[in-house]
């Protein structure tokens, strides 16, 4: 893997990951020269923080990491340690010092890819891998697991981070034929008013605005891959490729990052590529309803009434509230199927990062013992989620006088958890049900987390799930 070096040669640079306590006893055992080096630079092992240890001969010998103290707080694990890496480091081939734990060497691993990320695609003078620092694999890490994680992490940062120029629904679904092939999967897409035919009308309803002849007509992606005996995992992913707000038009601050409102759709293939990597022993179906929410005279109306795959009607209060009404459709569908699981992903609402901010997903789930389950692996792999309540008394905020419901609520309070008891009608009570509204980007640069797509919550998902079905 790009970044990553099999062995050390006579040229590798040695680094030393230290916590504030350990590096005091450390730096007393150090030469002289070294010690008024690191003292002469105020040097501390914050979390993140690095030392370039110069030789006689004024050339690099060694780099201290300070680890800082140790932590369950995931904005200072380890991992986010590591990660500041390759942003601070010379080109060059690097190997970590001392016998590290497999957890340890695990997040050294994985941190280091991460902080190695780019998005360069438009960039005319574009830093390759090869301008970046190597490092040597750590003893015994489980390589295989690293560049899963690390490969499907880049794919969902590339996928929401694409303009919707250039990332519309053909797009995204010739990304996730790809992603079929690459794996063995069988792939299928129903196109424009095909949706109608196939009964998917509120998938059409929300993408027909483009027109039917559009190349950016709405489709429903649909991947299928596993043993057809295995436990059925389902997953489904909002795919809208950009938000206009369609009629109930969005100001320019809200639309500006709605290129992003396909994130998702990319958190749903990156966790199915990771499932399918693994060999995971399941049966996997992804859905995606792949639109854009357009204005034109063909666009869906406020106050419309729209069928829907189950049979529910419901009525329009609001046309910027179109990624509950795709999802309802591909839901019903994976919820007829009886999954072992259903997990969805969204860029769902504003009100779950008012409720949370922009860096910690909101976790709904029908299931108390498959919620504690996921926020679990989420401390354990450094991807946290939240959980919040399916509070069923605020059901009666989406009623509506002339269809079943209503897509939103009539009070502001609460939106996060209005959305998702709308998601919940159209889920059997029998079926095991994940819904996480993500942000599924990253507003602020830290290290091994620059600006741009997120996956957030993906890697705890496919912790949770390879846990689950390999009963490890």
């Amino acid at each position: 893997m790009d970044n990553f070096s099999a062995r050390a040669n006579a040229k590798t640079i040695p680094i030393i990951a230290l916590t504030r306590s350990a590096y005091t006893g450390w730096v007393k055992g150090q030469s002289k020269a070294s010690q008024a080096w690191l003292k002469s630079t105020n040097y501390k092992a914050n979390a993140g923080n690095v030392a370039l240890l110069p030789g006689r001969d004024g050339s690099l010998v060694r780099v201290v990491l300070g680890l800082g103290k140790p932590t369950r707080d995931p904005s200072k694990a380890e991992l986010w340690s590591f990660a500041a890496l390759p942003g601070k480091l010379p080109k060059g081939r690097y190997q970590l010092e001392g016998d590290l734990e497999p957890r340890v060497a695990h997040e050294a691993a994985l941190g280091w890819a991460l902080g190695c990320y780019r998005y360069e695609r438009y960039l005319t003078r574009k830093n390759t891998s090869k301008d970046l620092p190597t490092l040597v694999w750590p003893a015994q890490v489980d390589r295989a697991a690293v560049t899963r994680e690390r490969n499907a992490t880049y794919l969902g940062r590339d996928l929401v981070t694409t303009p919707a120029a250039d990332l519309g629904p053909k797009e995204l679904a010739d990304q996730a034929e790809v992603l079929a092939q690459t794996h063995g999967a069988t792939f299928e897409a129903t196109v424009g008013l095909d949706l109608v035919t196939a009964n998917y009308p509120a998938i059409y309803a929300v993408g027909k605005g483009v027109g039917d002849q559009s190349p950016r007509a709405p489709r429903l992606i649909d991947l299928r891959w596993g043993d057809e005996d295995a436990p059925k995992l389902s997953l489904v992913g909002k795919g809208v490729v950009f938000d206009s707000g369609g009629l109930d038009l969005k100001n320019a601050s809200g639309m500006k990052l709605m290129k992003k409102d396909m994130g998702g759709a990319a958190s749903v293939l990156a966790l199915a590529q990771m499932v399918m990597d693994a060999q995971l022993p399941v049966r996997l179906r992804v859905l995606v309803p792949a639109v854009e929410n357009a204005i034109s005279a063909e666009a869906f109306r406020p106050l419309d009434v729209l069928d829907t795959r189950k049979g529910i009607t419901v009525e329009v209060g609001n046309t910027d509230a179109e990624g509950r009404l795709v999802l309802c459709d591909a839901l019903a569908e994976a919820d007829a199927e009886q999954p072992d699981l259903l997990i969805d992903f969204a860029t769902l609402t504003g009100a779950a990062r008012v409720a949370l901010g922009t860096e910690l997903p909101a976790l709904f789930c029908n299931d108390d013992e498959l919620a504690a389950q996921i926020l679990a692996a989420g401390v354990d792999t450094v991807d946290q989620l939240w959980r919040m309540p399916l509070f069923a008394s605020y059901r009666r905020h989406l009623d509506s006088r002339v269809a079943d419901i209503n897509n939103i609520a009539s009070v502001g309070e609460g939106g996060a958890i209005t959305a998702a008891l709308f998601l919940q009608e159209f889920v059997s009570s029998k079926t095991k049900w994940v819904h996480i509204d993500t942000m599924a980007y990253n507003l602020h640069v830290r290290a091994g987390r620059p600006a741009g797509g997120e996956v957030m919550g993906v890697r705890a998902m496919f912790e949770m799930l390879r846990r689950r079905y390999t009963g490890e």
